[in-house]
């Protein structure tokens, strides 16, 4: 009688758990994936011309909400810019070990 009560709060406490992870696998979370397109280098060229006209623009003349929506246009410009910049190669400080040891070896 003691194996059969410990077979069935094992069996009880089994399932207790699988429901609740059947739940959180068919659950799945809207993920809207926005495709960044890169910006061509003439469409790259006329944002950092724009950018150098609002730096060379005289702002103590402007209002308040005229310069806040000048800040906003920058700040967009300049992630925009950075996002489409090619982002580099990134190599870490292991990897670069690795490799001058590989010619060094070699």
């Amino acid at each position: 009688m003691k194996k059969l009560s410990v077979y069935i709060t094992f069996g009880i406490i089994l399932l207790m758990f699988v429901p609740s992870q059947m739940n959180a696998a068919s659950k799945s979370d809207p993920v809207t994936t926005e495709s960044a397109e890169k910006l061509t280098h003439e469409e790259m060229q006329a944002m950092v011309v724009r950018l150098n006209e609002i730096k060379d623009m005289d702002k103590s003349s402007l209002t308040r909400t005229e310069r806040k929506e000048l800040r906003k246009e920058v700040r967009t410009m300049k992630s925009d810019i950075r996002d489409s910049g090619g982002g580099g190669i990134y190599i870490s400080s292991g990897a670069i070990i690795i490799i001058l040891l590989l010619i060094i070896i070699l």
